[in-house]
């Protein structure tokens, strides 16, 4: 094989690993049960398609090659370890036994493996911070430093949550299956939450060179149309929905040079209105059901701003008229500063920088780079420099994600002295 083509191959190696690696994982840990030693399988796995793919080529399958090298290189590591630990070489046996079929390993079905996994990881015998954390890092692969940045947490107590979920799972023998019919309801709620920071993360990435993870965002609604398959409960719709009129503004969200661009800037005529029209349907069913709860309100209010053929049209009133009662639905900081930038939009840059100093003042949100820039934004606009670039200033160094620091660069810059 030649240099140029070894190359393209090393390459397609590395585009599997984006795309495939969390589904890899998944069913590794189905076929090992165990998560540590599927996520040594997985990196064993990819070590052998570098080095083995150049030479034979790509196979027809990657994914289900993949799978079968990690079983195998973990079956081999086990008989290996067996010298001196008995009980490795019955587990190797057990795990080579004829059992499992490599033709499911590309099974897209409803009882998926990633379905699984997450299921697992939401157990109700982990915590609910374990919970996140553990799904966000084995399900979508983020590092502990962005799930740290996610949960404005510092990266050693995300780690330590980690791994106390995985030794739960482990030592409480937690299965590795979708709940009963009967279980999933309450099981549901924590799924969800973690689906939709999964979609946040890709939507607007925690930091890095790009302001979004696609593959993320992706994953997330494919999790949700698959959460709808499996049990069509209302927040369910209600969340996929939020994802898709979300997602439909990608495009418009970035310059081609890949600048930040606000959504009161963005050219609308980029915005997907496949997605849109899909989403404001979701949204009209689940509000339908009269069940639904904070997802189904916040896809509400996503569904207004895509409804408004520009930004000067947008019905700010019945913007803040939803973020009413989501407030009464799901208090939290975060809301009440969302709700304080459409109170902006609606009543004047004072009144909604009131709403914002007063979450600040009572010591919430001081490490969110985005209460500080929506504060810079609304001290501009009314003229205070020195409070505008003091906050800006601050947002500056909260933020670790490229765009977003160029973006808030710039505003300072134009600033005047």
């Amino acid at each position: 094989m030649s240099e140029d083509a070894a190359e393209r191959v090393r390459e397609t190696v590395d585009a599997v690993y984006r795309s495939d690696s969390r589904r890899v994982l998944a069913t590794l840990i189905r076929l090992l049960g165990d998560f540590d030693l599927a996520e040594e399988a997985l990196h064993d796995a990819f070590a052998a398609a570098v080095e083995r793919w150049p030479r034979h080529g790509v196979p027809a399958k990657p994914r289900a090659w993949l799978v079968s090298a990690g079983r195998f290189k973990a079956i081999d590591a086990m008989r290996r370890r067996a010298r001196f630990d008995a009980s490795q070489a019955e587990l190797a046996e057990r795990l080579d036994a004829p059992s499992s079929d490599p033709a499911g390993w590309e099974d897209e079905g409803v009882e998926d493996d990633r379905l699984r996994l997450i299921f697992t990881c939401c157990h109700p015998a982990l915590p609910p911070d374990a919970q996140v954390a553990l799904t966000l890092r084995e399900v979508c692969g983020l590092t502990t430093e962005e799930i740290a940045h996610a949960f404005l947490t510092a990266p050693p107590t995300v780690a330590q949550r980690i791994v106390r979920a995985k030794t739960k799972i482990r030592d409480a023998r937690i299965p590795y299956q979708v709940p009963s019919r009967a279980e999933l309801p309450d099981r549901l709620d924590t799924v969800l939450h973690v689906v939709y920071l999964v979609f946040n993360e890709g939507y607007s990435a925690s930091s890095g060179a790009s302001l979004t993870r696609h593959d993320l965002s992706g994953e997330a609604i494919r999790l949700g149309r698959l959460l709808i398959e499996l049990l069509p409960e209302p927040e369910a719709v209600g969340l996929l929905a939020l994802m898709l009129l979300h997602e439909s503004r990608r495009a418009a969200r970035t310059s081609p040079a890949g600048e930040l661009v606000l959504l009161g800037d963005q050219d609308r005529s980029r915005w997907n209105r496949d997605q849109i029209a899909e989403g404001a349907a979701l949204v009209e069913r689940a509000l339908s059901s009269r069940r639904f709860g904070p997802f189904t309100l916040q896809a509400a209010i996503a569904a207004v701003h895509a409804e408004a053929p520009g930004a000067a049209a947008t019905d700010w009133a019945q913007i803040v008229g939803l973020y009413d009662v989501l407030v009464r639905a799901d208090p939290s900081p975060v809301v009440e500063l969302n709700r304080a930038a459409a109170v902006a939009m609606r009543d004047g840059p004072s009144a909604g920088l009131g709403l914002i100093d007063a979450i600040l003042a009572r010591g919430d949100l001081g490490d969110y780079h985005l209460a500080h820039s929506a504060r810079a934004d609304l001290c501009r606009r009314l003229g205070r420099t020195a409070e505008a670039r003091a906050s800006y200033e601050r947002a500056l160094g909260l933020t670790r994600q490229a765009p977003e620091r160029r973006f808030l660069e710039r505003r300072l810059g134009e600033l005047p002295d």
